[in-house]
């Protein structure tokens, strides 16, 4: 009977210590998507916390070591938007080594593939674009063909795709076409997600498109009210 009672224990104790994590991961959740909408430092602290909690209770899963490189790649535009460039360097590489992790242990995660490819290219353009485009631009290549042949309906995978294309100078596969062509793509994949209308919009602007950029610019308005990357775009700030 003892040892039922012990094995019940055991029970309980696991289902309360999953149902924590569970809490934990919907409260990471909630205050990465109110930092990806807002982008103010607060709320993606509060996420980055809980999510670094959860690697440290989960190291093996792969999701939680995304979830904290996608904290730390609004970070870095939180803290570029602040004036504090050392702090957004760091989340560049702090991101880059959580979305590494995340690839150890799962090389078939299609989405972390892109986000270290978007990461790359973050490196890039917080640091000196003419010494570390060499280094870094053909990783972003590497990343993003791997998480195409992965999935090929991921809407993350074509918008990572095109902002290669369009932040990639021409004589190195650099195409405002082909940008706008992943970013439309993605939208479609994903026609509820606000932030891949405004990199269409961007695309756009560089095609000098103003009325389909305006256009797409609405429809990731639509979607996200609060936006404060389309909000800022629409001000006329390079994204």
């Amino acid at each position: 009977m003892k040892r039922v009672w012990a094995g019940v224990v055991t029970i309980v104790l696991c289902l309360s210590a999953l149902a924590q994590i569970d809490s934990k991961l919907a409260e990471g959740l909630h205050w990465l998507e109110e930092g990806r909408t807002t982008l103010e430092v607060e709320p993606l602290g509060k996420a980055k916390d809980l999510f670094l909690a959860l690697t440290q209770r989960e190291s093996n899963n792969s999701a939680n070591f995304y979830h904290l490189a996608r904290v730390d790649s609004y970070l870095i535009d939180a803290y570029s938007r602040a004036g504090d460039k050392k702090q957004a360097e760091r989340a560049v590489d702090d991101g880059i080594t959580a979305v590494e992790r995340a690839i150890q242990k799962n090389d078939k995660f299609a989405d972390a593939h892109s986000l270290l490819a978007d990461l790359y290219g973050r490196k890039i353009a917080l640091g000196a674009g003419l010494m570390l485009g060499p280094r870094f631009g053909p990783k972003i290549a590497e990343e993003n063909k791997k998480a195409l042949a992965l999935d090929d309906k991921s809407a993350r995978v074509y918008a990572s795709l095109g902002r290669q294309y369009l932040h990639a100078p021409k004589m190195f596969g650099g195409d405002v076409d082909k940008a706008i062509a992943s970013f439309r793509k993605a939208t479609e994949l994903d026609p509820g997600f606000d932030e891949n209308y405004v990199w269409l919009a961007v695309a756009y602007r560089q095609e000098q498109d103003a009325a389909d950029a305006e256009q797409a610019l609405q429809e990731a308005l639509e979607r996200n009210p609060r936006s404060a990357f389309a909000k800022w775009v629409q001000a006329g700030h390079s994204a």
